[in-house]
């Protein structure tokens, strides 16, 4: 059976970079703590260095196809994702592949962990939301020899195949539209600080400068929410009373502040006009309709599943990197 998978290293490799057992090795395997703490760090550091992957499929299986892909996901509670996987599972279901789901929390020392899981599950392909990894996550998929697709991003820079659209244009453009409607003090709410909202926040900052406006952003490592919404336009408000016009990095803190706007008695648009990220299908049935800017995400789960099981099946790919267009939309509150 032909198969792109590598062999991979033993802990006979392990063993003989740091000149112990074989036996030793999988003693701190099985419980750190069975071994001295200076072997500990020579042990982990050989783990690293050789991107050791352990194999929970058994040998006659370590080189056949396992008809599963891995999906790291960083948040399984964000609407986003489930669309996405909504449509990998399209693709996936019908090619009779199984999926593997984790998630990371934003988190590039627990993607780390998420990885090596999956791949010693002895996967066949891994979807990867993130571009920062860890050297160690970068090693281990090399060694595995899977192949690799990054979503949501179509820009930065990818280990092989990427799919999704352009987080600063898409985000300029619609700065750009806020300020053609004649807003002056728009403001960026930005949660998480994933890469992704940093992105974005350029985005903002460049349409802003180039039109000889003053950018101000409000952010926070928190996960977005309603709540959060609502705080930032407190703050906001406080801190900058002449804010007309807010952007905010996804439609959660958007309706947040849609909904504070309207407790309060502020009229949106005329007083202040307020733009989400996703375009989610709850803030089209708001009252105003939420402005956001559409992201293809059941087209960019097929897409990537798509291509992922073409290069499985050693299929040549003729286009590694798809930028997928987004839709403008200015509801009723822009």
């Amino acid at each position: 059976m032909s198969s792109n998978k590598k062999r991979r290293p033993g802990l006979q490799e392990i063993a003989n970079l740091v000149g112990i057992s074989k036996m030793t090795v999988s003693r701190f395997l099985r419980d750190p703590k069975l071994v001295s703490e200076s072997l500990q760090l020579q042990i982990s550091s050989a783990i690293d260095k050789l991107g050791y992957i352990p194999n929970k499929a058994p040998d006659m299986l370590s080189n056949a196809k396992s008809h599963a892909i891995g999906v790291v996901f960083p948040s399984l509670t964000n609407q986003v994702f489930a669309d996405i996987l909504k449509g990998i599972e399209m693709v996936s279901d019908v090619q009779g592949y199984q999926t593997m789901i984790t998630h990371t929390g934003y988190n590039a020392d627990k993607e780390e962990l998420r990885v090596r899981s999956l791949l010693s599950y002895n996967i066949d392909g891994l979807i990867l939301t993130e571009r920062i990894h860890n050297p160690a996550t970068l090693k281990m998929i090399e060694i595995s020899g899977v192949p690799v697709v990054e979503i949501m991003d179509s820009v930065s820079p990818c280990i092989d195949m990427a799919v999704g659209f352009d987080n600063f244009t898409a985000t300029k453009n619609m700065i750009h539209r806020m300020i053609n409607k004649g807003r002056r003090y728009i403001v960026y709410f930005s949660a998480r600080q994933d890469q992704r909202s940093i992105i974005r926040q350029q985005g903002y900052e460049k349409a802003m400068q180039e039109a000889g406006l003053m950018p101000k952003t409000l952010a926070t490592k928190e996960a977005s929410s309603y709540d959060l919404g609502a705080r930032f336009l407190h703050q906001i408000l406080k801190e900058y009373p002449c804010v007309d016009g807010i952007f905010s990095t996804n439609d959660d803190l958007a309706l947040g502040v849609l909904l504070e706007c309207q407790r309060i008695g502020i009229e949106i648009p005329k007083q202040i006009a307020i733009v989400g990220f996703h375009g989610h299908k709850i803030g089209q049935y708001m009252n105003p309709k939420l402005a956001s800017i559409h992201t293809p995400r059941i087209e960019m789960g097929k897409i990537a599943t798509e291509l992922l099981l073409k290069r499985i099946n050693g299929e040549n790919i003729a286009e590694k990197v798809i930028d997928l267009p987004v839709e403008y939309l200015d509801g009723e509150s822009l």
